[in-house]
């Protein structure tokens, strides 16, 4: 079963269309089709960066907690506890590696896949939901 770590990038354009594959990602989260890891300074990025944007969804401050309580539910929680810095061109998606070598992880799924060259050399590849979705035999 792949294992995966879901960026920032991706939660987000998941809580604005219903149409993407972020969201149809989402959908799948506990569907045995892939394992999702997440960590504590990832769930707070999650809802950091939501709480920006609530405005422009029809979601409310209780269905985002909902939503990140589910996500954490159905996760593979994970304590970091070391630091891969300035790996990554952008050091603030350098805790996204980190997470994903502490798991074991085959995918980064991101929509911002230059931000992380360099993740391969740990093993680790970098694909859009759709590309993954493709991957596991769920793009329709």
């Amino acid at each position: 079963m792949p294992q995966i770590v879901i960026d920032t990038s991706v939660f987000i354009s998941a809580l604005l269309s219903k149409k993407g594959a972020a969201y149809k990602l989402f959908l799948l989260l506990d569907s045995g089709l892939f394992r999702v890891n997440l960590s504590v300074p990832l769930v707070f990025e999650y809802e950091s960066t939501a709480k920006r944007i609530l405005d422009k969804t029809q979601i409310s401050m209780q269905d985002l907690e909902h939503i990140l309580d589910y996500i954490c539910t159905v996760s593979n929680k994970k304590k970091i506890f070391f630091l891969w810095r300035t790996v990554l061109p952008d050091p603030g998606d350098d805790m996204v590696l980190e997470l994903a070598v502490a798991s074991g992880c085959d995918y980064i799924i991101s929509f911002n896949q230059k931000h992380f060259i360099g993740c391969e050399q740990f093993g680790i590849e970098t694909v859009t939901p759709c590309e993954f979705l493709e991957r596991i035999g769920r793009l329709q």
